[in-house]
């Protein structure tokens, strides 16, 4: 049974406890988080002008909108605004900063699916980030930039999450994907030729969506099976998504339980302290790695590829 929880009062520990076993948390928008969407915004509405974000879509070919997107998207991952407000957000939300490690956060888009759903706006099929190569212990903060829609939501499959499907995650090598997959997103604008893990069997109907108020949280285990919701309003949805691990479950292979995860490779070099923004140690990510990780295109922090990752 999943529980949701909403603005409780807990500490971090038995959060991240609850979140492992598979409840989710519905937070309420804050000034980091309220800081964070009007950044985004801003940024649309610069690149979309003189039209609305929202029904950009009624202005612009899906061509037109996917150079934008592949301009701003980028610009918004390594703004250093985004650097510092994800540390506030995690202090709001009272978590030590010099064990918490985030990603670059994502700007999302999910436009009516008729228009553009693939590549840089990629409708994400049912899946879990941990087929994803994604740890065990990552935990996903989602937002809505503007007002949400049932119907231009994420959808969630609860009763999955202890329950393994059939699913082509074998397929899927986190460095392979960037080195070959990653930056051809914005090529991808009819359709989406990228091979992804999905599931392989028929799943029973997406059964949660949630809807919080522009900068409010969905706070869920990365191990959730979950999708975007096929956009069937007249509206285009944008959202802000980023992971964190927190380094005592780093340390303690601890996490939700893996009950069908085959990927290879590990998510773990794009993580930076919230603190001081440094990476997580050497010696810990190496326990979760396996001999894929000899490419010469091992992914920092978003798009900073450094050489080999093992001496």
């Amino acid at each position: 049974m999943v529980s949701v929880f909403i603005d409780p009062a807990i500490a971090d520990d038995a959060r991240r406890n609850r979140l492992f076993a598979g409840d989710i948390f519905i937070l309420s928008p804050t000034a980091g988080t309220r800081a964070l969407i009007g950044l985004a915004r801003e940024m649309l509405e610069d690149a979309f002008a003189p039209h609305s974000p929202l029904s950009i879509h009624e202005s612009k070919t899906p061509e037109e909108v996917a150079t934008i997107l592949g301009r701003i998207k980028p610009q918004f991952i390594h703004h250093p605004e985004c650097k510092r407000i994800i540390p506030q957000i995690m202090l709001e939300h009272g978590i030590e900063r010099d064990k918490l490690y985030f990603d670059v956060p994502r700007l999302r888009s999910a436009y009516p699916s008729h228009f553009l759903s693939s590549g840089i706006a990629y409708a994400f099929h049912p899946h879990r980030d941990t087929w994803y190569s994604a740890p065990m212990f990552q935990l996903n903060w989602w937002l809505p930039i503007y007002p949400l829609e049932p119907n231009n939501a994420m959808g969630f499959y609860p009763r999955y999450f202890d329950e393994g499907i059939k699913n082509s995650s074998e397929t899927f090598n986190y460095y392979e994907w960037n080195t070959t997959n990653r930056a051809t997103a914005a090529a991808h604008i009819r359709s989406d030729t990228r091979e992804q893990p999905k599931a392989l069997q028929e799943l029973d109907p997406v059964t949660v969506r949630y809807l919080p108020p522009p900068g409010g949280i969905v706070l869920f285990s990365g191990a959730q099976l979950h999708e975007t919701v096929r956009n069937t309003t007249g509206v285009a949805r944008y959202s802000i998504d980023f992971r964190t691990v927190h380094i005592d479950d780093v340390a303690k292979h601890g996490g939700a339980a893996n009950v069908d995860s085959r990927c290879t490779g590990t998510t773990l070099r794009d993580y930076l302290r919230a603190s001081d923004l440094a990476h997580l140690p050497e010696e810990l990510i190496a326990q979760y790695d396996d001999d894929t990780a000899t490419t010469e295109r091992v992914l920092y922090f978003g798009d900073r590829l450094l050489g080999n990752s093992k001496p």
